[in-house]
């Protein structure tokens, strides 16, 4: 088993503390992420989530749940929510946690029940991996959804990372591909991963919403380039 981020969740969770998961990606070197970030409660949540929070309505099938954050928050408010994670180390850790519903799986992979809100937090757009990726996996979710469900779903607009100071981009933003797709390497311990992950801007990822059959509504901004949307199927 290769699970950098699973194994980092559960090492915090049984110790209550672990090395930070260090991050490299094709664009920058030498990140990293603390594993507590995974065990934020809601006074730790950016307003963003919690606002996402705020909308979940309905059964709810929370993506990528990793620790469980905000699939604990819900269920500690009553609502139906339904935590999907592909890494078994980190859905036994949001199982000791005391959440209900797991789900172990790639949510590529998932078929069963439907949902009236899907929701996918912490750059939950990033699963796609690439923008076609992205419309890969907004078409599968429309097999996931209630009639009248929604996706919410938040990213961030990244192009500043390649601005100069007087104004121009470092990068060709027209040949070079789209400059929201990124190569990352993670690695705890002797865990390693490689894998593609997606920060798309709200212009794009509302064409991209269109594309795939769904109406896309920016619901919330964020200090930091970021945002919140919601996504609904075209009747």
């Amino acid at each position: 088993m290769n699970d950098p981020f699973g194994a980092a969740i559960k090492e915090y969770f049984e110790q209550g503390k672990a090395p930070d998961i260090a991050v490299n990606s094709n664009y920058t070197e030498d990140e990293s992420i603390p594993v507590a970030y995974f065990f934020r409660n809601e006074n730790e949540m950016p307003e963003l989530e919690k606002k996402a929070l705020q909308l979940c309505r309905g059964s709810i099938l929370d993506v990528g749940a990793a620790a469980g954050c905000h699939a604990l928050m819900l269920q500690n408010n009553q609502k139906d929510v339904t935590a999907l994670e592909q890494s078994e180390l980190a859905v036994e850790v949001m199982q000791a946690r005391g959440i209900q519903k797991t789900i172990t799986a790639d949510i590529y992979r998932y078929e069963g029940a439907k949902f009236d809100t899907i929701l996918l937090l912490m750059n939950g757009a990033g699963i796609g991996g690439t923008v076609n990726g992205l419309k890969r996996l907004l078409f599968h979710l429309k097999t996931l959804l209630n009639e009248g469900g929604q996706i919410l779903i938040d990213s961030s607009d990244i192009k500043y990372l390649f601005e100069e100071e007087d104004g121009s981009m470092w990068i060709d933003l027209s040949n070079d591909g789209y400059y929201g797709e990124m190569e990352y390497e993670v690695s705890f311990r002797d865990h390693h991963s490689e894998f593609d992950w997606l920060f798309i801007d709200f212009k794009l990822l509302q064409k991209t919403a269109m594309q795939t059959g769904y109406s896309c509504e920016q619901m919330f901004t964020g200090e930091h380039f970021d945002y919140l949307a919601k996504l609904e199927i075209y009747k």
